[in-house]
Protein backbone atom coordinates (compact mmCIF):
# COMPACT_ATOMS: atom_id res chain seq x y z
CA UNK A 1 0.00 0.00 0.00
CA UNK A 2 1.51 3.34 -1.04
CA UNK A 3 0.05 6.84 -0.84
CA UNK A 4 -3.33 5.70 0.51
CA UNK A 5 -5.39 8.79 1.30
CA UNK A 6 -8.48 8.73 3.53
CA UNK A 7 -10.50 11.94 3.81
CA UNK A 8 -12.80 12.52 6.78
CA UNK A 9 -14.96 15.62 6.48
CA UNK A 10 -17.79 17.04 8.52
CA UNK A 11 -18.90 19.96 10.71
CA UNK A 12 -17.28 21.01 13.99
CA UNK A 13 -17.73 18.49 16.78
CA UNK A 14 -18.81 15.58 14.59
CA UNK A 15 -15.92 13.45 15.86
CA UNK A 16 -13.52 13.77 12.92
CA UNK A 17 -10.27 14.24 14.82
CA UNK A 18 -10.97 11.58 17.44
CA UNK A 19 -11.90 8.98 14.84
CA UNK A 20 -9.00 9.92 12.55
CA UNK A 21 -6.48 9.39 15.37
CA UNK A 22 -7.93 5.97 16.20
CA UNK A 23 -7.87 4.85 12.57
CA UNK A 24 -4.35 6.17 12.06
CA UNK A 25 -3.05 4.05 14.93
CA UNK A 26 -5.11 1.00 14.00
CA UNK A 27 -4.06 0.94 10.33
CA UNK A 28 -0.58 2.46 10.62
CA UNK A 29 -1.54 5.69 8.83
CA UNK A 30 -0.09 9.15 9.29
CA UNK A 31 -2.66 11.47 10.85
CA UNK A 32 -2.58 15.05 9.57
CA UNK A 33 -4.73 17.36 11.69
CA UNK A 34 -5.66 20.02 9.12
CA UNK A 35 -8.02 21.72 11.57
CA UNK A 36 -5.09 22.36 13.91
CA UNK A 37 -3.20 23.96 11.03
CA UNK A 38 -6.01 26.48 10.51
CA UNK A 39 -6.19 27.02 14.27
CA UNK A 40 -2.49 27.87 14.38
CA UNK A 41 -3.01 30.50 11.69
CA UNK A 42 -6.05 31.85 13.58
CA UNK A 43 -4.05 32.05 16.82
CA UNK A 44 -1.20 33.89 15.11
CA UNK A 45 -3.57 36.33 13.43
CA UNK A 46 -5.35 36.95 16.74
CA UNK A 47 -2.15 37.55 18.72
CA UNK A 48 -0.79 39.87 16.02
CA UNK A 49 -4.02 41.79 15.40
CA UNK A 50 -4.06 40.92 11.70
CA UNK A 51 -6.82 42.62 9.71
CA UNK A 52 -8.56 39.71 7.98
CA UNK A 53 -9.98 42.03 5.33
CA UNK A 54 -6.54 43.33 4.32
CA UNK A 55 -5.18 40.93 1.71
CA UNK A 56 -1.64 42.30 1.79
CA UNK A 57 -1.53 42.18 5.59
CA UNK A 58 -2.76 38.58 5.52
CA UNK A 59 -0.10 37.64 2.96
CA UNK A 60 2.75 39.31 4.87
CA UNK A 61 1.77 37.55 8.10
CA UNK A 62 1.27 34.18 6.45
CA UNK A 63 4.88 34.39 5.28
CA UNK A 64 5.95 34.79 8.91
CA UNK A 65 4.24 31.59 10.06
CA UNK A 66 6.24 28.41 10.50
CA UNK A 67 4.31 25.39 11.72
CA UNK A 68 5.15 21.83 12.57
CA UNK A 69 3.31 18.83 14.01
CA UNK A 70 5.24 16.52 16.33
CA UNK A 71 2.97 13.62 17.32
CA UNK A 72 0.35 15.34 19.54
CA UNK A 73 2.19 18.66 19.75
CA UNK A 74 1.47 21.62 17.51
CA UNK A 75 4.39 23.98 17.07
CA UNK A 76 3.91 27.56 15.90
CA UNK A 77 7.11 29.50 15.23
CA UNK A 78 9.00 27.28 17.64
CA UNK A 79 6.40 27.41 20.44
CA UNK A 80 4.14 24.58 21.59
CA UNK A 81 0.61 25.99 21.17
CA UNK A 82 -1.29 22.71 21.59
CA UNK A 83 -3.52 24.14 24.35
CA UNK A 84 -3.72 27.68 23.01
CA UNK A 85 -5.30 26.62 19.71
CA UNK A 86 -8.17 24.82 21.51
CA UNK A 87 -9.49 27.84 23.39
CA UNK A 88 -12.96 29.30 22.70
CA UNK A 89 -11.43 32.52 21.32
CA UNK A 90 -9.62 30.56 18.61
CA UNK A 91 -12.70 28.41 17.95
CA UNK A 92 -14.68 31.58 17.38
CA UNK A 93 -12.14 32.96 14.91
CA UNK A 94 -10.98 29.93 12.94
CA UNK A 95 -13.94 29.78 10.53
CA UNK A 96 -13.40 33.41 9.54
CA UNK A 97 -9.71 32.71 8.91
CA UNK A 98 -10.41 29.48 7.02
CA UNK A 99 -12.62 31.20 4.47
CA UNK A 100 -9.78 33.48 3.32
CA UNK A 101 -8.65 32.32 -0.12
CA UNK A 102 -4.98 33.05 0.43
CA UNK A 103 -4.95 31.10 3.71
CA UNK A 104 -6.67 28.08 2.17
CA UNK A 105 -4.34 28.04 -0.83
CA UNK A 106 -1.30 28.10 1.45
CA UNK A 107 -2.50 25.32 3.75
CA UNK A 108 -3.83 23.10 0.96
CA UNK A 109 -0.40 23.31 -0.63
CA UNK A 110 1.22 22.29 2.67
CA UNK A 111 -1.26 19.44 3.23
CA UNK A 112 -0.56 17.96 -0.19
CA UNK A 113 3.17 18.36 0.27
CA UNK A 114 3.19 16.65 3.67
CA UNK A 115 0.96 13.80 2.42
CA UNK A 116 2.96 13.04 -0.73
CA UNK A 117 4.14 9.43 -0.81
CA UNK A 118 2.55 8.55 2.54
CA UNK A 119 -0.46 6.60 3.75
CA UNK A 120 -2.48 9.35 5.36
CA UNK A 121 -5.78 10.13 7.05
CA UNK A 122 -6.85 13.79 7.04
CA UNK A 123 -9.90 15.44 8.54
CA UNK A 124 -11.45 18.79 7.77
CA UNK A 125 -14.22 20.46 5.80
CA UNK A 126 -13.08 20.05 2.18
CA UNK A 127 -10.52 17.25 2.19
CA UNK A 128 -12.59 14.99 -0.07
CA UNK A 129 -13.86 17.78 -2.32
CA UNK A 130 -10.86 20.11 -2.72
CA UNK A 131 -7.63 18.92 -1.10
CA UNK A 132 -7.79 15.28 -2.21
CA UNK A 133 -10.77 14.78 -4.57
CA UNK A 134 -9.24 11.44 -5.65
CA UNK A 135 -8.85 10.08 -2.11
CA UNK A 136 -9.20 6.30 -1.92
CA UNK A 137 -11.80 6.56 0.85
CA UNK A 138 -14.03 9.50 1.76
CA UNK A 139 -16.07 9.71 4.94
CA UNK A 140 -18.56 12.45 5.87
CA UNK A 141 -19.44 12.55 9.57
CA UNK A 142 -22.48 14.43 10.85
CA UNK A 143 -24.23 14.90 14.21
CA UNK A 144 -26.89 17.21 15.60
CA UNK A 145 -25.73 20.67 16.75
CA UNK A 146 -26.87 19.87 20.31
CA UNK A 147 -24.83 16.68 20.47
CA UNK A 148 -21.78 18.44 19.06
CA UNK A 149 -22.14 21.23 21.62
CA UNK A 150 -22.23 18.62 24.41
CA UNK A 151 -18.98 17.16 23.11
CA UNK A 152 -17.34 20.59 23.02
CA UNK A 153 -18.50 21.24 26.61
CA UNK A 154 -16.91 17.97 27.70
CA UNK A 155 -13.63 18.91 26.01
CA UNK A 156 -13.60 22.28 27.77
CA UNK A 157 -14.40 20.68 31.14
CA UNK A 158 -11.55 18.21 30.72
CA UNK A 159 -9.23 21.18 30.19
CA UNK A 160 -10.58 22.89 33.32
CA UNK A 161 -12.44 25.53 31.31
CA UNK A 162 -15.98 26.66 32.18
CA UNK A 163 -18.20 27.66 29.27
CA UNK A 164 -21.92 28.34 28.84
CA UNK A 165 -23.73 25.60 26.89
CA UNK A 166 -25.96 28.01 24.97
CA UNK A 167 -22.93 30.06 23.93
CA UNK A 168 -21.11 26.95 22.74
CA UNK A 169 -24.21 25.79 20.83
CA UNK A 170 -24.55 29.20 19.19
CA UNK A 171 -20.89 29.07 18.16
CA UNK A 172 -21.39 25.60 16.64
CA UNK A 173 -24.37 26.81 14.59
CA UNK A 174 -22.52 29.94 13.49
CA UNK A 175 -19.52 27.88 12.37
CA UNK A 176 -21.82 25.57 10.40
CA UNK A 177 -23.28 28.54 8.57
CA UNK A 178 -19.92 30.12 7.83
CA UNK A 179 -18.28 26.84 6.79
CA UNK A 180 -21.09 25.77 4.48
CA UNK A 181 -21.58 29.14 2.76
CA UNK A 182 -18.00 30.36 2.27
CA UNK A 183 -16.74 30.72 -1.29
CA UNK A 184 -13.44 28.90 -0.77
CA UNK A 185 -13.68 25.17 0.03
CA UNK A 186 -17.15 25.16 1.61
CA UNK A 187 -18.23 22.33 3.88
CA UNK A 188 -20.13 19.83 1.76
CA UNK A 189 -20.31 16.10 1.23
CA UNK A 190 -18.38 14.70 -1.72
CA UNK A 191 -20.64 12.80 -4.12
CA UNK A 192 -18.74 9.55 -3.43
CA UNK A 193 -18.34 9.96 0.35
CA UNK A 194 -19.89 7.57 2.88
CA UNK A 195 -22.06 9.57 5.31
CA UNK A 196 -22.26 8.46 8.94
CA UNK A 197 -24.46 10.13 11.56
CA UNK A 198 -22.56 9.87 14.85
CA UNK A 199 -25.26 11.48 17.03
CA UNK A 200 -26.23 8.25 18.75
CA UNK A 201 -23.09 6.20 18.15
CA UNK A 202 -20.16 5.55 20.44
CA UNK A 203 -16.60 6.28 19.33
CA UNK A 204 -15.94 2.54 19.12
CA UNK A 205 -18.99 1.99 16.90
CA UNK A 206 -17.98 4.74 14.49
CA UNK A 207 -14.34 3.65 14.32
CA UNK A 208 -15.33 0.02 13.77
CA UNK A 209 -17.65 0.91 10.90
CA UNK A 210 -15.02 3.02 9.16
CA UNK A 211 -12.29 0.51 9.91
CA UNK A 212 -14.26 -2.09 8.00
CA UNK A 213 -14.31 0.21 4.98
CA UNK A 214 -10.57 0.81 5.28
CA UNK A 215 -9.88 -2.93 5.30
CA UNK A 216 -11.95 -3.34 2.15
CA UNK A 217 -9.87 -0.67 0.42
CA UNK A 218 -6.41 -1.80 1.48
CA UNK A 219 -7.10 -5.52 1.46
CA UNK A 220 -6.37 -6.30 5.12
Amino acid sequence: MRNFIMAIDGPAGSGKSTIAKILAERHNLTYLDTGAMYRMVALYFFENNVDLDNDMEVKLNLDKIKMDIEKDKFILNGKDVSKDIRTPRVSGLVSFVARIKRVREKLVELQREISNGKNVVLDGRDIGTVVFPNAALKIFLVASPEERAKRRMKEYEEKGMKEDFEAVLANIKERDMIDSTREEGPLKKAYDAVEIDTSFMTIDEVSEEISRLVKEKIGE
